[in-house]
């Protein structure tokens, strides 16, 4: 018999009884697997490569063709702006510098200058008429619509883009330029060749921009 306390001495530890693996008892280890692997990668750069150079191909054609609805409107506004003063033109058939030019009923009536100095003639008006006109003389103007056959922009007297009476080229017009054709068109709306001149326009612009526009000029003779 001890005189030492009956107690579990602070060293002793309980171990816990261990169950030993029966035949049926199977031992499963769970694999947790993070992050991605190598062929996952490539692909996703791959993937992600073809649709950044997607997009960059759209902004580059955007940014490409951004401006040309402007260069186009400009090309237009050219070409209205100088068709309309084609037409507005007096037609009769004695030049507005003749002295019959408001009375004359045919070439004949004319005492010294037809507008056309072959109104018989088919094909293009290659004008002044007389020669000494010019578009942009204060003095000596162009005063019918023949005068514009074969009329361009730039010339000789012009650098650019000019306004009537006006030698001066327009602000950034500079890349412009525009060309006149009248034809002798009568034959098409039912009259006399020379009752009716077709007149086109063509302007051309940056980034390779044509606009043409026509219109018709008809005779009111005797009227201006």
């Amino acid at each position: 018999m001890s005189d030492k306390p009956n107690h579990t001495s602070p060293h002793t530890h309980q171990v816990a009884a261990l169950k030993p693996l029966g035949s049926s008892t199977v031992a499963q280890v769970g694999i947790v697997q993070r992050g991605v692997t190598l062929v996952e990668l490539v692909v996703f750069i791959v993937i992600m490569g073809v649709a950044l150079a997607g997009v960059l191909k759209v902004l580059e054609i955007t940014g490409r063709n951004s401006a040309d609805p402007l260069v186009r409107k400009q090309a237009l506004s050219i070409a209205e702006s100088l068709l309309l003063e084609i037409q507005q033109q007096p037609f009769t058939f004695c030049d507005p510098d003749d002295a019959n030019a408001s009375a004359a009923t045919s070439t004949t009536d004319c005492t010294t200058q037809t507008q056309d100095t072959n109104p018989g003639g088919a094909g293009f008006i290659t004008g002044p008429f007389p020669n000494t006109e010019s578009r942009y003389s204060n003095t000596n103007p162009f005063d019918n619509v023949a005068d514009y056959g074969g009329f361009t922009m730039p010339n000789a007297e012009c650098a650019g883009i000019c306004n009537p009476n006006d030698t001066t080229p327009l602000a950034n017009l500079g890349s412009y330029a525009a060309t006149v054709t009248i034809t002798r068109d009568g034959a098409t709306l039912g009259l006399n060749n020379d009752a009716a001149l077709r007149v086109s326009v063509r302007v051309t612009g940056p980034a390779n921009t044509v606009v043409t526009l026509s219109g018709y000029r008809v005779r009111y003779a005797p009227n201006i």
